[in-house]
């Protein structure tokens, strides 16, 4: 992940991500010392080019074609691993199956909102994969994938969509994915773009103090962020505090080409995000974004370097595709040719790519993809149901959990809001609304 050099004729990020796409790099691990310590093999690391992308899958799942066929993957032992391989794959496999039900479902007026993450399944599931069940993760808004991962459950995640008395991670108070899980180490999503930076440059900090006391030394902190986040102003302000503070971070940015309906090309002049990183005295490394195997790997190096000594930050740059629109209230055919969209869906599908290099070890077929489908299928709709029956919290929540004592401010709009409900309690439209939340 080194900065050697910055070279920027290799891309301007989405200009010429297709030619990037066709690019091969070639890898192999280099040895950091020539004397191995008595408990440890001679130490590796791989060094990448942080502006070509890195890539381990062809379009079609194929190896580098520079490997003989049956060559290891470098540093992916748990991926040629059957069990952990196929996991990273049913996960990625069940992300558009989730995201197909709830758009519809907010189509149907079920649900007021909802974001997806088609085509970048292998970016999320991907790093998921990589990290520790510990990290801290600050997310933006496509990562449902890494609470899956992760093994939250499709109630608890449904359960927010809907805003219903199981909705643990909010009781009901938050828009629909912006999910939460102390369990899981998920930090609550935010809307407003790019809060989570600062904030996640903060925890690192925090964890970097921890780790003074010889606690958590083996956890770190991932923030996700798209893009167009490295627009706003908390990125600059959070890759500074991180790199110049300290702690162990990972910056995993998503660039999938839009920030909402701007394109990357009229977003900034310089190549990608990656470029920056020797700017704020971090290393970077760039990857195909649709290539789990890369995705896993460059993630996993990242952390690794993230965790040395007394912690640092890392950026990794997921070159990748927006297939969806950007959430239910966009429509992208406004500003994009959906010729485009259908070429990149059939083109560099990364669930397509996953699913061949499964097929070539032998360990997916057919009949598999068919069960875990059907069974994807009849989870998520067990879940809506559930989901759809369970009423929502008292209104009455609204004031609570934000200070330890009541405020008088909130107890007049508590009392304001029970004024307007006796009110209008008899308008019909009011009055079937009303019968959704617990009188508790």
């Amino acid at each position: 992940l080194r900065i050697n050099r910055l070279r920027r004729t290799t891309t301007r990020s989405h200009a010429r991500l297709a030619q990037l796409h066709q690019q091969q790099t070639t890898f192999r691990p280099r040895s950091l010392s020539t004397t191995p310590s008595s408990s440890q093999e001679q130490q590796q690391q791989i060094l990448f080019d942080p502006l070509i992308p890195l890539k381990i899958l062809n379009p079609v799942g194929k190896k580098n074609s520079t490997d003989p066929p049956n060559t290891p993957l470098p540093h992916l032992d748990q991926l040629e691993n059957e069990s952990f391989a196929t996991k990273v794959y049913g996960i990625m496999l069940g992300l558009p199956i989730l995201d197909t039900f709830m758009s519809n479902l907010q189509r149907h007026g079920r649900i007021s909102f909802y974001m997806t993450s088609y085509g970048e399944e292998g970016a999320v599931v991907g790093s998921a994969a990589a990290l520790g069940d510990h990290d801290e993760v600050f997310a933006q808004y496509r990562e449902q994938g890494i609470l899956l991962w992760r093994g939250c459950s499709l109630d608890y995640l449904i359960a927010q969509c809907f805003g219903s008395m199981e909705d643990e991670s909010s009781k009901g108070r938050q828009m629909p994915v912006h999910y939460a899980s102390k369990k899981h180490y998920f930090h609550s999503i935010s809307s407003p773009l790019a809060t989570q930076i600062p904030q996640a440059a903060g925890a690192a900090y925090a964890l970097k103090r921890t780790r003074q006391k010889g606690e958590r030394l083996d956890d770190c902190v991932v923030c996700y962020l798209g893009e167009g986040a490295a627009s706003e102003g908390d990125f600059h302000a959070g890759i500074n505090m991180a790199s110049v503070l300290g702690g162990p971070i990972v910056f995993f940015v998503r660039n999938n080409g839009f920030a909402i309906s701007t394109p990357s090309s009229q977003q900034f002049k310089g190549d990608g995000i990656a470029s920056r990183a020797a700017g704020y005295g971090i290393d970077a490394i760039r990857v195909d974004g649709n290539d789990p195997l890369a995705v896993y790997l460059a993630t996993r190096e990242a952390r690794r370097r993230a965790l040395e000594g007394a912690g640092r930050a890392v950026m990794v740059e997921a070159m990748t595709y927006r297939v969806g629109h950007h959430s239910t209230s966009d429509d992208s055919s406004a500003y994009r040719n959906p010729n485009e969209v259908d070429q990149w869906r059939k083109r560099d599908n990364p669930i397509n790519r996953m699913r061949a290099f499964l097929e070539s070890k032998a360990w997916w077929d057919p009949v598999k993809e068919e069960d875990r489908i059907k069974q994807w299928k009849t989870d998520i709709s067990k879940s809506v149901k559930r989901a759809e029956k369970m009423p929502k919290p008292s209104l009455a929540n609204m004031w609570t959990d934000t200070y330890g004592t009541e405020q008088i401010h909130l107890d007049q709009q508590r009392l304001e809001s029970q004024r307007i409900i006796e009110k209008y309690s008899e308008y019909p439209v009011y009055k079937e609304e009303l019968k959704r939340f617990s009188k508790a």
